[in-house]
């Protein structure tokens, strides 16, 4: 690296623009229903609920993006959710997963070796403030569009008809600011859960009510969206995925040319020195957290 060069992430894209629709409702005459499944409590609920003929008709695909960093947890309840997906419609409905063809943890462990070309995450800086968040879009939005491309038959940079695809998100109540319409012309945003007007809350008590398990937040090991009592959950009860998380604290401080430090947890302290027994757990908010459905 030569003498005084400045280490930072490359400029951010101009803002995406909303082209598409959405719907209250199902969108009649498309190609392809997609379910983008985020396996956490909203999308788990959004998913089962269609497998009891309460949210119709039923989707072509659900599609789930693998950052290649997920919990364990998150990755056991997704295998169970599939297989009941799969067990239920007989095939009908196909689960699928995709990725960009490499872990987010890779990227950051490139950049602290000084690899200019990395993807920078909403990480607290020294200077009380956050990172871009270009995670989402790279590891879950576009991996999603382009197996929606795939499967509608249309390659890459092909004029796809509008209206072609029929999206279901899964957010609920507590974020409907985040609700919108969809970014690419061809796409429909359709929101279930808004539509049969539930909270998270409320799809935990769907849930247990049916007897389903209610699956732990869904997110990469390291995402500094969360509370300290989901870092003590993840501290007991995935230790490795907890000891990643604080390699990847450390990694995110010892990148050559930084202009402030960056930490995975918002006390802006190392994960490792954080005192979760006795820190007050003041939570993430519902609505701070992943556009692309990382925390559903």
């Amino acid at each position: 690296m030569t003498e005084g060069f400045i280490f930072t992430a490359p400029e951010a894209k101009k803002a995406r623009v909303r082209r598409g629709g959405w719907s209250w409702g199902p969108v009649e005459g498309v190609k392809l229903r997609a379910l983008s499944l985020g396996a956490g409590v909203q999308s788990t609920a959004m998913t089962l609920m269609m497998l009891h003929g309460e949210i119709k008709p039923r989707p072509d695909v659900i599609i789930f993006a693998d950052t290649g960093d997920e919990v364990p947890a998150t990755l056991r309840h997704l295998d169970w959710l599939e297989g009941e997906v799969t067990r239920r419609t007989n095939g009908q409905v196909k689960c699928v997963r995709v990725s960009k063809g490499e872990r987010l943890s890779d990227s950051i462990r490139r950049r602290a070796e000084g690899v200019r070309r990395f993807v920078s995450a909403p990480f607290f800086t020294a200077n009380g403030g956050q990172g871009r968040r270009q995670c989402t879009r790279e590891y879950k939005i576009d991996p999603i569009t382009r197996e929606q491309r795939h499967l509608l038959g249309f390659a890459p940079g092909t004029r796809i008809p509008a209206r072609s695809c029929e999206v279901w998100i899964g957010i609920s109540t507590d974020e409907v600011v985040r609700a919108g319409a969809a970014f690419d012309r061809w796409a429909v945003n359709r929101f279930p859960l808004l539509e049969a007007r539930m909270s998270r809350h409320d799809c935990e008590v769907w849930l247990r009510r049916h007897d389903y398990p209610v699956p732990p937040k869904s997110a990469c090991v390291f995402c500094p969206y969360r509370s300290n009592a989901e870092w003590r959950w993840l501290r007991d009860n995935e230790p490795e995925a907890f000891a990643q998380a604080v390699e990847i604290d450390r990694l995110i401080r010892n990148t050559p040319g930084m202009h402030n430090k960056e930490f995975v947890h918002r006390d802006r302290v190392p994960l490792d020195a954080v005192d979760f027994s006795t820190a007050q757990d003041n939570g993430q908010g519902m609505l701070d957290i992943c556009e692309g459905g990382c925390g559903l």
